[in-house]
C-alpha cells in the first residue's frame, strides 16, 4: 500500500481550520448585521412611539377641553376622554394574547431572519 505524503494531512488540517474560521467570521458578520438592523428598528420605533405619545397627549387635552365646552364642566369633559382610554385599554387587554402578541412576535422573527440580496445569490451555489 502506498503511503500518503505527511504534508497531505497537514494541508487538509490547515484548509479545515481556514474553512471553520471563515464560517465563524461569516456567522459573526451576519449576526452583527441582524442585530444592527434590529437595533435600528427599535430606535426608529421608539422615536415614532414617543412622537405619537406627544401627539396623542395634546389631542387628548384638546378633546378634553372640547367636551368640557360641550358639557359645561371640565370634570365631565375630561371624564369622557378618560372613559374612551379606559375602553381602549380593556379592548387591548382582551385581544392581546390572541391577536397582538402573535403579530408582534412574527414581525420580530421576520425582521431577524430577513434575507438580504447577498443571501439569495449565495444559497449553496458552491455545491452545484
Amino acid at each position: 500500500m502506498e503511503q500518503k505524503e505527511p504534508e497531505y494531512f497537514d494541508k487538509t488540517e490547515a484548509m479545515l481550520r481556514q474553512y471553520i474560521g471563515d464560517r465563524m467570521l461569516l456567522f459573526k458578520l451576519k449576526a452583527s448585521e441582524q442585530s444592527a438592523k434590529l437595533t435600528a428598528l427599535i430606535f426608529i420605533g421608539t422615536t415614532i412611539l414617543l412622537l405619537a405619545f406627544f401627539l396623542l397627549l395634546f389631542v387628548s387635552i384638546m378633546a378634553g377641553y372640547y367636551f368640557a365646552d360641550l358639557t359645561g364642566s371640565l370634570f365631565y369633559g375630561f371624564g369622557i376622554v378618560t372613559a374612551f382610554y379606559l375602553l381602549l385599554l380593556v379592548v387591548l387587554l382582551l385581544v392581546r394574547k390572541k391577536h397582538l402578541q402573535p403579530y408582534i412576535t412574527n414581525m420580530v422573527i421576520r425582521k431577524i431572519f430577513e434575507k438580504s440580496p447577498d443571501d439569495e445569490n449565495n444559497t449553496y451555489s458552491q455545491s452545484n
